[in-house]
């Protein structure tokens, strides 16, 4: 089972990372496999700890995705880290081993620390088409433009149905950056 959530990680020096990413669990742990290279594993190696950030604000996960990666944060109560502000819950993890890949290495995670801060009323359609739509857009390197044309025009149906002003915030960036993904990929055809 895959999490997707708000991973918060700092560097030795303090300076706090925000991505999004899908948690594995896994054998009473939780697995944190960042794609090298990425500051998210690059702080983990320096600084063995995590926190988890179960939030419904779509905006963070397309935020982070589109070059907005400043979201308020407070510092977490076990683990040097830091807790987002959206947050409904959190967890905060500790790095109990590491394998390695070379593509992907996989940090196995102890929870050390839960906390609730506000009641989860559930996902609307739209808030799962952006976290999808945010998927899409981390892969667009890797993935064919026909599949990324087709999710898209699917995942569309939700928002135009069910989204509200944040969801469609969200979508737009979203959608900039695919923009901007595809106008590359057209001026590297001509070239």
């Amino acid at each position: 089972m895959i999490r997707e959530c708000i991973v918060i990680t700092q560097s030795r020096a303090g300076l706090v990372h925000i991505a999004p990413l899908g948690l594995i669990e896994e054998a009473g742990h939780l697995v944190i496999a960042p794609f090298r290279p990425s500051l998210t594993l690059d702080n983990l190696r320096e600084n063995p700890f995590a926190i988890a950030n179960y939030t419904d604000d779509v905006l963070v996960f397309a935020g982070c995705l589109t070059g907005r990666r400043e979201w308020p944060t407070k510092p977490a109560t076990k683990v040097p880290g830091a807790v987002l502000e959206q947050a409904l819950a959190h967890a905060e993890l500790q790095v109990v081993a590491v394998i390695e890949d070379e593509q992907r290495p996989r940090f196995r995670c102890a929870v050390i620390h839960e906390e609730n801060h506000r009641p989860f009323h559930g996902f609307n359609r739209a808030q799962a088409a952006v976290v999808e739509a945010a998927i899409l857009v981390s892969r667009l390197h890797m993935l064919p433009p026909e599949k990324i044309e087709r999710e898209i025009g699917y995942l569309q149906i939700a928002i135009d149905k069910t989204a509200g002003p944040r969801e469609r915030q969200a979508w737009d960036w979203l959608m900039e950056r695919v923009a901007e993904h595809k106008a590359k990929a057209a001026t590297e055809r001509r070239a």
